[in-house]
């Protein structure tokens, strides 16, 4: 994946709060496609290897959370945290997490990491197939900018983090602004 690409259009079985579902547990599946997420926004995406890990539940899902306003004050619309976890892992995580801004967007079959060219084996750790470390912005549905954590691989011994970290793309946004007000 690069800049200047679309994303792959998918279907995400997501799980969401109905409270016209009876019982102890209301929730009813709702397919979500590509477009419903990214089409006509300006979003932040960043995609991690799993749910409860710990420098993504650390670091990376809290600062993104963190920093939702000041990524707003630079124009984007949304923050999207992607994983190759089911919708019951993601939404128990994000609940976990007490999040507030970031959505989660569960990718249980890998379809859209694969397409993305973002999907590794990381049976070393006992995970299986997962999504290597990233972040991008996206433009209706386009990516803008980039950011993946460098030795992309199967088996990968570490866990690079830092490229695709909340700082390093606020960074970026804030680049990109004083360009622009520079013109």
């Amino acid at each position: 994946m690069k800049a200047g690409l679309p994303l792959p259009q998918v279907t995400f079985r997501t799980r969401i709060r109905d409270e016209s579902v009876d019982g102890p547990n209301p929730f009813r599946w709702q397919d979500m496609t590509t477009a419903d997420y990214f089409a006509g926004k300006r979003v932040v995406l960043f995609s991690l290897p799993g749910a409860f890990t710990p420098t993504c539940s650390t670091y990376q899902l809290p600062g993104f959370e963190n920093n939702a306003e000041t990524f707003a004050n630079f124009g984007i619309d949304e923050i999207y945290c992607l994983s190759v976890n089911d919708s019951f892992v993601m939404n128990k995580w994000a609940e976990n997490q007490g999040l507030k801004t970031v959505k989660v967007i569960p990718d249980g079959s890998g379809e859209f990491t694969r397409k993305m060219g973002m999907l590794v084996e990381k049976s070393n750790l006992g995970f299986g197939m997962r999504s290597w470390r990233y972040a991008a912005i996206v433009k209706d549905g386009k990516v803008e900018a980039w950011f993946e954590e460098p030795g992309i691989s199967d088996n990968h011994a570490e866990d690079p983090y830092g490229v695709s970290s909340p700082e390093n793309l606020l960074e970026y946004l804030q680049k990109e602004a004083a360009g622009i007000a520079a013109e």
